[in-house]
């Protein structure tokens, strides 16, 4: 009996190669990190949230505290982005439209010049080589209209945004962040990613910074200008407070001693801005407009009258680049309004609603009838800025397995930065095995840290992963230098 035990012994372990041993020895070594992270003085009023998954099989390498609900920020742009091109495929494009209504007689159009958006993000971006930015665009449609022999415009400008829902900004977005670049809304008519700068010159310390300009100029708002002057090299310090629904620009804090110092703010009411603007480029060409520009968001807000015409003549149309090529715009830049837009996109063309709230019904309701186990998935947006969304790092990671069965994976996958290489995580894991093998998207907010994407094992198989750290503490570390150290154990599984 003593013999045959032996025997049975003897060949269990032979059957575990010692790669497999060397394997499971890491997984357990990784875990024990993971844990031992989780009590340091780093971590201890906060939450860490880890899932790491095979995307073929059912195999979880690594969970800790998986199930909790935790901010995800930008990692959350995977999802939005992996939702539009799951439903509306990776050659979806975008079309912006130049109509005009009424009548040409005597070369007087009596009627409006109207662009119509489609909810595109990057029309008029300066960020692709083959697109045209606002400026080459807007002299090119001016050119159309006086092709079409029109020297007066009894009528206006009208930008047409209506696609998407008026209220623009999600609910739980941050007062501070919304007047901010990084803040913009997505409407139904995007320009210049809706972004301008206000430049400032600065004066002697803690004296008043002038505000010189605003590019592009937009000289229909109020700019209430209230920054100072701090000491060279301080940085940008300034916040711009503004939404939607006003019509003034307040700009508070503090830029750099020295020379003109620019700050990137997001255009209020980007549609109103492409009437004005295309209306300003027809007047410079000697085309008369006899009305002020206007957009559908001005008329809701001023409660003005705007009959709609029934029929209109196309000029021209702006397609956008493809999906695909948004997405990976999105995720190797983390543009929060590309995220926006891809959730609102989704949302109206698959008839769920054309509003933040329904998009994320939407959402959930894609995935969940793809199998995804959604418990704990509570979001507010589509770009993580949000500090009220909540998700669990195996929702994460079911939703990346997930997307390993649809059509559009290569493409997703190829949107989603190289560690070590490109993107937000180009600095990331250098002269480690994780450059060229993790694709990750980092993200980012107050008492936030995270990562997300996939990677090779050792044994050629395709894994996923979620990293979330929330409340930790700076004093006593640094978020990144823990997450890159758990990405450049992770390759090693």
């Amino acid at each position: 009996m003593k013999l045959f035990l032996l025997s049975i012994f003897h060949v269990l372990t032979l059957s575990k190669t010692p790669d497999s041993l060397d394997n499971k020895a890491k997984q357990v070594q990784f875990q024990k990190y993971v844990e031992g992270l989780a009590n340091t003085p780093f971590m201890a009023n906060g939450m860490m949230g880890i899932s790491i998954k095979s995307v073929t099989t059912n195999k979880v390498l690594v969970s800790h505290n998986a199930q909790k609900s935790l901010a995800p920020a930008s990692t959350l742009k995977l999802i939005s982005s992996a939702t539009a091109l799951s439903t509306l495929g990776e050659n979806y494009t975008y079309t912006t439209q130049l109509n005009y209504s009424g009548q040409i007689a005597d070369s007087v159009l009596t009627g409006d010049i109207i662009i119509k958006g489609s909810g595109d993000p990057s029309f008029g971006s300066w960020r692709f080589e083959k697109q045209m930015d606002y400026k080459t665009l807007f002299d090119t449609w001016t050119q159309k209209i006086k092709i079409l022999g029109i020297k007066e415009i009894k009528g206006r400008v009208f930008a047409d945004a209506s696609l998407f829902e008026e209220n623009v900004l999600p609910d739980t977005w941050i007062w501070t962040d919304m007047g901010n670049y990084y803040g913009a809304g997505a409407y139904g008519l995007n320009i210049h990613e809706n972004l301008y700068y206000a430049v400032f010159k600065p004066s002697q310390y803690l004296g008043e910074a002038t505000l010189v300009k605003t590019i592009p100029d937009l000289p229909y708002y109020q700019k209430i200008n209230k920054v100072l002057t701090d000491k060279p090299r301080t940085g940008d310090q300034v916040n711009i407070y503004s939404t939607p629904y006003q019509d003034i620009l307040v700009m508070q804090g503090f830029v750099p001693a020295g020379d003109t110092f620019s700050v990137k703010g997001s255009i209020p009411d980007p549609a109103l801005f492409a009437a004005y603007y295309l209306q300003k480029k027809l007047e410079e060409i000697g085309i008369k407009v006899q009305d002020s520009p206007l957009s559908s968001l001005e008329v809701s807000k001023k409660k003005m009258v705007y009959q709609k015409p029934l029929q209109t003549m196309n000029i021209t149309v702006y397609t956008s680049p493809s999906l695909g090529e948004l997405s990976k715009a999105c995720n190797y830049q983390s543009i929060n309004l590309y995220a926006e837009a891809f959730l609102k996109t989704f949302s109206t063309i698959s008839s769920f609603g054309n509003s933040i709230k329904d998009a994320i019904k939407g959402l959930k309701q894609i995935w969940q009838s793809k199998g995804v186990n959604l418990s704990g998935f509570n979001i507010k947006d589509g770009s993580g800025l949000s500090p009220s969304n909540g998700i669990t790092a195996d929702n994460m990671t079911d939703i990346l397995k997930a997307m390993y069965s649809e059509k559009s994976f290569k493409a997703f996958y190829e949107s989603i930065p190289v560690v070590g290489e490109s993107g937000t995580v180009a600095h990331l894991g250098k002269k480690s095995k994780a450059v060229g093998n993790v694709r990750a998207k980092s993200g980012s907010i107050e008492g936030v840290r995270a990562y997300a994407g996939y990677f090779t094992a050792k044994n050629g198989e395709l894994m996923c992963f979620s990293f979330m750290l929330n409340k930790y503490n700076s004093d006593f570390g640094s978020a990144t230098k823990e997450l890159e150290k758990l990405i450049t154990m992770m390759v090693e599984l």
